[in-house]
Order: C-alpha cells, then sequence, then structure tokens
C-alpha cells in the first residue's frame, strides 16, 4: 500500500520523491510546482505506473535496505536476492560550487552497481505528461532515450535502451548511469556521474558542517534543516510549503491542498530556522525575493503565496486523470487561498528580516535602506490589525478578526521599532513602538476571554487555536505570564488529543479537523520549555516521542494520526522540519 515512508532527494531546482523499494514516485519539471513526470504516488492503487515512475527492480528481490549517505541528501538503496544477488542504487541530484556560483542542474541521477552475485534488473521509465492524462512517446539515440511533450525530457544512460522501453530484464555486471532530466549529458557517463556523485556529497556535507547546531539531536536537526534547503528554489530564493499537492489531511477528508507555492508565512518559519543553526544565506535570497513581489505593486502589498518564480498562483483546478493517494481525491493544481485576505503575512515579512539586523554595523547603509523598504509593511500592519480575515487556516467560509493575524501585525511594528534603535533612529523606534504598544493593547482587550482564563482564536471570540502558543516565542506575553499559563491550559483541555495537538476543533468548511496538524505540537513543545520546571521535562519527553514518529529517513508530513502515529498531509512539510529545529534548541542544554 502506497505509504509516507519516503526519502527526498533534491537539489533547489526539482525534487523527487522516493520510495522504501528506490522507485521514484514524485518529481516534478522543470521545477518545483511543474507537471509531475513521475505521479504515481497520487495514481490511486490501480495502475501506478500510468502516471509516471522510474522504477529500478532486482529480479527476485527478497530484501532492501534503504538510507541517506551521512549529512547528504544522497540516498542509498541495497536490495538483495535470496541467490545471493544484489545491487546498491544511488540517487541523488546535482549540486555544486563552481567559481564562486552553486550549480543545480535539472537532472536526477540514478547510478546502480552490482554487490554481489549474478544480479538481473528491471528498469521502468514511464514519464507522463498533463497532470498524468498522457504517456510520452518515446524514441531510441545512440546512449539515450528522448521523451516528447512540452518540455522535451532525455534519459541518458549506459543501460541498454531497448530493455528499458521493454521492460525486460537484464543482467548488470558493472556500473551503470541513468541521468533523467531536460539536459543533454555528454562523455563517460560511469565517470561524469562519479565525479557529480563526489562534488555533491563533498557540498553538502560542508554545509553540514558550517551549521550550528546542539549537541542532543544533531542527526535530526542537520536532516531537518538540510530538507528546508532543498525546498528553497535557488534560482529565485523562494521557498515552498512542501514538494507534493493533494495527500490528504487525513483519509477520506476532501482535505486536499497544493502545497508547492511560497507562504511568506511559512517561509518566514523556514528562514527562522535555518538563521538560528547559522544558515543566513537562505535570508537573504528569501528576502530579496519577497520585496520585489511587494515593491512590483503601487504600495507594496503582499498576497497569501506565490507561485516560485514570483508570478501569481494559477486558479484552483482538479487533475482529472489522478485519482488520488490511495484514490483519496480530488487533486488539485493551484490554490484557492491565495485569493484570501491574510492579515499576518506583514508581520511575518518583517520578521524574516530579523536575523539580518545586529549582523552589520548599525551605520550600515544597506541595513537602513532595508529598514526603509520594511517599514512599508508596517504601515499594512497598523492598518489591518483590527480587520477581519481567513486567518493563517485559512479558513474558507468566513472571515474574522484572527488574534493571530493580529498578533503579527503587533510583531510587524514591534520589529521595526527593535530595528530602528539597531540603527539608532530614534524617533522612528518610537514611531513604532507607539503603534506596537497600541495594537497589544487592543489585542490585550478583546482577545482575552475571562471565563475562559484564556487568549481566544478570535477577538470577542470563545474558541481556541493552536497558533496562540507563539505568544512568548513572539515576544508578545512572557511564558510565565498567568494569562498564557492558562493559555496553555486551555489548550491543553480542548485541543489536545493523546499527546498531540490539534490546530482547532471547530467545525469548519469540511467539517471537524480528524488528524493532529504536527507543527502545533511543535508549538507546544515549546511553549512547555519556555515555561520550565516539570514543564520542561515534559517538553523533552514529548519531543522525543514527535521524532519517533518520523519516518526511517527523518522526514515528517504535515499531519499526524495521534492514535497510530500514520502521517498524512503533504510531504515532506517544511513546518514540521523547522519544528524540529527550534524545539531542538529550545530544549537544548
Amino acid at each position: 500500500m502506497t505509504s509516507l515512508d519516503l526519502a527526498l532527494v533534491g537539489n533547489g531546482a526539482i525534487g523527487a520523491l522516493i520510495d522504501a523499494g528506490g522507485t521514484v514516485v514524485w518529481c516534478c519539471l522543470p521545477r518545483f510546482d511543474g507537471d509531475p513526470i513521475f505521479a504515481s504516488l497520487l495514481a490511486g492503487e490501480s495502475r501506478p505506473d500510468r502516471a509516471g515512475i522510474f522504477a529500478i527492480e532486482l529480479v527476485g528481490a527478497v530484501r532492501i535496505e534503504q538510507q541517506y549517505a551521512t549529512d547528504t541528501p544522497i540516498l542509498i538503496t541495497r536490495c538483495y536476492d535470496k541467490k545471493g544477488g544484489g545491487i546498491e542504487i544511488t540517487d541523488f541530484c546535482p549540486r555544486f560550487d563552481l567559481g564562486g556560483d552553486l550549480v543545480c542542474p535539472t537532472t536526477l541521477v540514478r547510478q546502480v552497481r552490482p554487490i554481489g552475485g549474478k544480479p538481473n534488473i528491471v528498469v521502468r521509465v514511464t514519464p507522463a505528461a498533463n497532470y498524468g492524462c498522457n504517456q510520452r512517446q518515446h524514441a531510441l539515440g545512440a546512449s539515450h532515450i528522448s521523451y516528447a511533450g512540452d518540455q522535451a525530457l532525455r534519459l541518458t544512460t549506459n543501460a541498454p535502451a531497448e530493455a528499458i522501453v521493454g521492460k525486460t530484464p537484464f543482467h548488470i555486471h558493472q556500473t551503470l548511469t541513468f541521468m533523467f532530466g531536460v539536459d543533454e549529458q555528454t562523455g563517460d557517463l560511469t565517470s561524469v556521474g562519479a565525479n557529480l556523485l563526489e562534488k555533491t556529497g563533498a557540498h553538502w556535507r560542508f554545509w553540514a558542517r558550517s551549521l550550528k547546531v546542539p549537541d542532543e539531536w544533531r542527526d535530526a536537526v542537520v536532516r531537518a534543516a538540510m530538507t528546508l534547503e532543498l525546498n528553497v528554489y535557488e534560482k529565485t530564493g523562494a521557498i515552498i510549503a512542501a514538494m507534493t499537492t493533494s495527500i490528504p489531511e487525513a483519509p477520506n477528508s476532501g482535505r486536499t491542498w497544493d502545497y508547492r507555492y511560497c507562504w511568506p508565512r511559512d517561509a518566514c518559519f523556514v528562514v527562522n530556522a535555518l538563521s538560528r543553526v547559522g544558515e543566513i544565506r537562505t535570508t537573504e535570497k528569501y528576502l530579496a525575493f519577497l520585496l520585489d513581489r511587494a515593491e512590483s505593486t503601487d504600495d507594496a502589498r503582499l498576497v497569501p503565496m506565490y507561485a516560485i518564480d514570483g508570478s501569481a498562483i494559477p486558479d484552483e483546478r482538479v487533475a482529472e486523470c489522478l485519482e488520488g493517494y490511495r484514490g483519496m481525491g480530488p487533486v488539485h493544481i493551484g490554490n484557492k487561498a491565495s485569493e484570501q485576505r491574510q492579515n499576518d503575512i506583514y508581520g511575518e515579512a518583517v520578521m524574516t528580516a530579523e536575523p539580518l539586523f545586529g549582523n552589520s554595523p548599525a551605520s550600515s547603509s544597506a541595513d537602513q535602506a532595508l529598514f526603509t523598504r520594511l517599514e512599508r509593511f508596517g504601515d499594512h500592519a497598523v492598518r489591518l490589525h483590527d480587520v477581519p480575515d481567513a486567518g493563517l487556516w485559512e479558513l474558507r467560509g468566513t472571515e474574522r478578526i484572527h488574534t493571530f493575524s493580529s498578533m503579527m501585525c503587533w510583531v510587524a511594528c514591534d520589529r521595526l521599532a527593535k530595528y530602528a534603535d539597531h540603527l539608532e533612529l530614534a524617533d522612528r523606534a518610537e514611531y513604532w513602538r507607539l503603534r506596537a504598544q497600541s495594537i497589544h493593547d487592543v489585542i490585550s482587550r478583546r482577545s482575552w476571554n475571562a471565563k475562559l482564563n484564556a487568549f481566544t482564536a478570535t477577538m470577542e471570540g470563545d474558541s481556541l487555536d493552536a497558533s496562540l502558543l507563539l505568544m512568548p516565542r513572539l515576544g508578545f506575553i512572557a511564558a510565565d505570564d498567568p494569562r498564557f499559563i492558562g493559555t496553555v491550559a486551555a489548550i491543553e483541555s480542548q485541543l489536545k488529543h493523546g499527546d498531540f495537538v490539534y490546530r482547532y476543533v471547530e467545525r469548519d468548511d469540511f467539517g471537524y479537523p480528524e488528524n493532529a496538524f504536527l507543527v502545533c505540537t511543535f508549538w507546544y513543545i515549546e511553549a512547555l520549555a519556555a515555561m520550565g520546571g516539570a514543564r520542561r521535562k515534559e517538553a523533552r519527553a514529548l519531543f522525543e516521542k514527535v521524532l519517533a514518529a518520523r519516518n526511517r529517513h527523518g522526514l515528517l508530513a504535515e499531519d499526524l494520526d495521534p492514535g497510530t502515529l500514520e502521517q498524512w498531509g503533504n510531504f515532506p512539510q517544511t513546518y514540521c522540519m523547522a519544528g524540529i529545529i527550534d524545539c531542538a534548541i529550545a530544549l537544548s542544554d
């Protein structure tokens, strides 16, 4: 049965998901939000190859082992048959430095070598087009197979091409290389592949060594950071929320969304987590992307999400030829939430720049120029702090004044005041401090519910929302403030199911949430850690439970069944991978 026991390989240009048997089940080309060339993950259970598949199978395999090469996103799969035959498959997307530039070709490399006996393999490559509706016509060349389509594709290989298109077994006695993508490859493939593998491994190991990570949970943090980096589109700096579309949040729930786009909210959490382990370059690139998007408008306004080239999200539609994950559709292309009002995004936009202030002298002209550009986001935050919106959970049926959105408007003003202090701009610091205080007063008055002894999801509301757990982290309130302690107690009473926290429990456009939204549990762990004492011990124990719920490769999807610990939702989810980093740092000694 299809599952999310998947590994991600990628390079900042493309990403591919590979299952436990070594089959590529998801890969979009020529970029993250492109047409899924391999989409068997969403094809249902009847004919997965119809929607595109890249399988390398050992004939008679009885045992398969799989793991990442240490501190890299290079996947090693070893398959063994009962006669002692075996093969090793190495999957990666090339990424390396060349003359000061980062090279990320639109290429998936698969190398296969015999590791015992006399193995026979079958290679099946059936790239699809138009979201699984069409099989691509192929043509054989001397050392390649080309596939027709709007974006022509090419498989360059030293394996027998006739056996590949015929899906017939053949004996493997030397290293075979398969290079799939949009580019033509030349030269001795074995040496070319080995050279790319060496340079890619060296690049990632150097990158991992440069991170500042806690000793405890070191491997989990490095894997999380590396996974986040794989979701950064190198060409523009945009950061996607997840590699997939339409993995349902819960079985047959209809909650299937396209996450292959850049949300300012999600991206802020990603760059914040990466900056905490010393990766600042991603913040710089993403912030440049976001500012460019804003300044392409007449008033520096933002929208809830962008395509990774900065353009508008396509209109939401259904991919009719894909049945969905385990047949649980619909499969969506585009995301209608892009049309919503989400007022929190200006706070996240300002907060994204936080790692960049303090890294240079206060007189830095670049810092001052950046501050001036960010102030326009603050103007929007002041205007929108008490205006109804869809909220961070993107409710489709109603608009309310969401406390989290208002709190992020406060964050915009609060951080601008701090940036102005850093730049010794006393008048601007005072200006933004007064506006922050005014918004803080409004939230403290209108979002506090004395009957519940808690802050509520909306102003003058009576329901709860897990995003309130972020109040101390954002600096809105101290973790030992009785109002926050009361809010945590109320969330534990209403939103915690077993060990895991739901984002909310009230009915929405699709009924009641069925699974835990995992990032909320990470926020809960952080809140407990900040509260200290015995609560910190609870946080450590719960963090270990969440880590145990990761798949074999250390990756997490968006949602978790609190009873079975099965993962659901789009994968891998950047919110959750960032949560691993944030909690490890919060709990580190």
